[in-house]
């Protein structure tokens, strides 16, 4: 939390924060997703995972002031993860980039669908899905297909 309250801003106001939507490409499902990350922490012995990105995020201080990175996965914002720093990172093509470090916890959300993207866009945390229920959160995921129609009538 020292971390993340050293790179605010001073004109970012108190509990107002970003999110950023990004695909999670060749995930089938949270549970992949999470076994996944998983064997990535036990492989490099790093605690956070970072998604590597091209982009700095411009609105960083919004981001760092709470946000979360939503994922989309088969179509559908299924979960997220706090956001809790910035790193740069120099790739071995000497190209600098941006490492959105994440908290390990994985967060299901309720499903919203999303048309396919390039990169990440931001997400206002008004337009932003709810959090499942804890009681929610041991269910088995639904299929992609019927979790976007469920989502697109209102019922998830």
């Amino acid at each position: 939390m020292i971390c993340v309250q050293h790179h605010l801003g001073a004109n970012v106001k108190k509990n107002r924060h970003v999110n950023l939507v990004k695909l999670s490409v060749g995930t089938e499902s949270v549970d992949d997703q999470i076994a996944w990350q998983t064997a990535w922490r036990l492989q490099t012995g790093q605690e956070n995972p970072r998604h590597i990105t091209r982009m700095w995020p411009k609105r960083g201080d919004e981001l760092l002031n709470g946000g979360s990175l939503y994922w989309v996965i088969k179509g559908v914002i299924q979960s997220r993860q706090r956001v809790i720093g910035l790193d740069e990172i120099v790739g071995d093509d000497g190209i600098t980039r941006c490492g959105i470090i994440l908290d390990p916890e994985i967060i299901r959300t309720t499903a919203a669908p999303r048309r396919p993207f390039q990169g990440w866009r931001y997400l206002n945390a008004d337009d932003a899905p709810a959090d499942l229920p804890k009681g929610r959160t041991a269910e088995p995921d639904l299929p992609p297909e019927l979790s976007a129609a469920l989502a697109d009538i209102g019922v998830l």
